[in-house]
Parts: structure tokens; C-alpha cells; sequence
């Protein structure tokens, strides 16, 4: 929040306070209370605390009426314009001025210990604002006066990047191709990708009766095979077979 002058805000309101004559202060040790008349205040009516900019204002006013009885410019707190007491929290010390140079010191004091509660915080919070705005003006200074970082490319300046990741997604994801192996086409007339199926829609009888009968004729003698008077007579019935069989539906004659 940047300063201004013509801006006041409202820090805090009390409706009663009581402003007391006190004496001189006899030693170092700071003022006491005791030593005032508190039961014979010297006015009683409301106090204000507003905030101008950096400054914070007491100011004393007539409850009914508004009129200003007294005013204590307060530049910093704690400080020399407002002090407490030694022997309570209800009562402080308060420097006024008039505006023309003249100051006092008079006692100002709460009925309430929350009220005086309530005048402490609200001083201390004002100021605290004001340290932090001071912090923030000079870092802000700071940052603006070191010199800027310039990351910006060069004339004639290049980057080189290694993408290394991309190359070993592709081996992995990559699907091994199919070796030939040397297959050979179907036989002409066969159906795709199937097998040419048996004549008359027989049915292959599976080889496990063959291993069956050879273990139940183990130990058995082999029947004698039979002399065949003519040596060629075998491939003449498979010549003989095989015109019967190309006769037969369901099978490819090869030529």
C-alpha cells in the first residue's frame, strides 16, 4: 500500500478514557499510577487511533459534540510519545502536542483491561505493517538495481539434444517378421487353407488301434507271408488301384 496523505483510516475506537495531571518523574525507573489522582480525572471522554500513511494519531475527542481535546502524533511504538506504566496495564503515558511545537505529557487510562488491550494491539499492529512495507521497499530496490539474467539465445549460438529413449521404444515395441522357411504352394484345385479331404467323406481312423494290436500279438509268431508267383503282380493292382481311385468323387487326379 503506497503512502497518502489524504487518505485516514480507523485503527480503533474507545467511547471512554480518562486523561489524568501527573507529576514529574522522580527517577529512571519509569511512572507509576499510584502516584496519580485516580479518582479525580482531569477529563474523561473518547479516544480515537487513526493512520495516516506511516503515522498513526491519538486523538481525544468530546463524546458528545466531537470536538478535539488533544492529539499525539505517534511515529513509532514502542517509543518516547507513548509509554506504560510500571505498577498496571490500564494506564499509559502520552506525549500530546498543539501543532506549534509545544508537547505535554499527560496520563491517559482505560476502565476496561480490554480496552487497554485493544490500544496496545492496535499500535503494534499498525507498525508492524509499516516495518514489513519497509522490508518490501527494499528488496524491491535490491531486485531492480542487480543486473538482469539474459538467457536468451545468441546470434549463431545452437543446442544439441540426445533423445535416446525414442530409439529404445521402437526396438521393444517392434513385432519380430516371419521367416519364410521354404513352405510350398497347395496342390493345384485345393481348397485355402485347408486340407483335401478324404474320398466319400470318410473319416481317418486314428493310429492308436494299430499300436493296441501290436501289443497284444507281442510274443506271437508272424504269419508266413505267401509266394507270389508273378514279382510284378504287386504294382499291377496298385496300377489298378489307383484307376479305381481317381473314379472316385472327392479326388484330384495329377497327370
Amino acid at each position: 500500500m503506497a503512502e497518502d496523505n489524504t487518505y485516514e483510516s480507523m485503527l480503533c475506537v474507545k467511547p471512554e478514557v480518562h486523561v489524568y495531571r501527573i507529576p514529574p518523574r522522580a527517577s529512571n525507573r519509569g511512572y507509576r499510577a499510584a502516584d496519580w489522582k485516580l479518582d479525580e480525572p482531569a477529563w474523561s471522554g473518547r479516544m480515537k487511533i487513526t493512520a495516516k500513511g506511516k503515522m498513526a494519531y491519538i486523538k481525544l475527542e468530546d463524546k458528545n459534540s466531537g470536538e478535539l481535546f488533544a492529539q499525539a502524533p505517534v511515529d513509532q511504538y514502542p517509543g518516547c510519545v507513548v509509554e506504560a506504566v510500571t505498577d498496571s496495564s490500564r494506564y499509559f503515558v502520552v506525549r500530546i502536542e498543539d501543532g506549534n511545537g509545544r508537547h505535554a505529557f499527560i496520563g491517559l487510562g482505560f476502565a476496561d483491561r480490554g480496552d487497554s488491550f485493544d490500544f496496545n494491539v492496535a499500535l503494534q499492529d499498525h507498525f508492524k505493517w509499516v516495518k514489513q512495507e519497509g522490508e518490501l521497499a527494499k528488496m524491491e530496490a535490491c531486485e531492480s538495481a542487480a543486473p538482469k539474467l539474459d538467457l536468451s539465445f545468441k546470434e549463431g549460438q545452437t543446442i544439441k539434444i540426445n533423445i535416446g529413449n525414442i530409439k529404445k521404444k521402437e526396438t521393444v515395441g517392434a513385432k519380430p517378421r516371419p521367416m519364410g522357411g521354404g513352405l510350398l504352394p497347395p496342390p493345384p484345385g485345393a481348397k485355402a487353407g485347408g486340407v483335401i479331404p478324404p474320398p466319400g467323406g470318410q473319416q481317418t481312423v486314428p493310429a492308436v488301434h494299430s499300436n493296441t494290436a501290436s501289443l497284444l500279438d507281442f510274443g506271437s509268431h508272424p504269419p508266413a507271408a505267401l509266394p507270389s508267383s508273378d514279382m510284378w503282380g504287386d504294382f499291377t493292382s496298385a496300377g489298378s488301384n489307383s484307376s479305381t481311385d481317381a473314379e472316385k468323387p472327392g479326388w484330384v487326379q495329377f497327370s
